[in-house]
């Protein structure tokens, strides 16, 4: 599934755009969009745990964003690069099944492909940073 991995988290992203905007219920947008985008069985668990894991962590997460990019309130920050850097931190953080370095790319190439022409610079910054942080305290700490 690792080549399918990037349409699926250009799914989890739909997701998280809509329910963003929407409060619609995530399970109800995930069952919409398994009908009009099916997937496998393995590729549909794995949206519905990014995307689970995201919103359940979201609080955590912005305070995350809002740490690493002081300069962009969360509400200035579009909804697209907002939800890329929230599954980009989430998946390299909290969830920790795939490298941070991947989970850095996914996001880059989410933003060039949905984002604006700044998106994947700015997705790329922020999470570099988060990276950087978070990789000199697991140093310092010796974990």
């Amino acid at each position: 599934m690792t080549n399918g991995r990037r349409k699926t988290r250009g799914i989890v992203l739909q997701v998280l755009y809509e329910f963003d905007y929407t409060q619609h219920d995530p399970e109800s947008i995930l069952t919409r969009l398994s009908e009009t985008q099916p997937l496998s069985q393995e590729a549909n668990l794995f949206v519905r745990e990014l995307v689970l894991g995201v919103i359940s962590n979201q609080s955590k997460i912005d305070s995350i964003i809002q740490e690493f990019a002081p300069a962009w309130p969360l509400a200035q920050i579009s909804a697209i690069d907002k939800n890329i850097l929230r599954l980009a931190i989430f998946e390299s953080l909290l969830d920790n099944k795939v490298p941070t370095k991947i989970a850095i790319n996914e996001a880059v190439e989410l933003a060039k492909k949905f984002g604006s022409d700044n998106s994947a610079r700015f997705v790329n910054g922020v999470l570099g940073a988060v990276h950087n942080q978070y990789n000199k305290c697991e140093c310092e700490t010796g974990s």
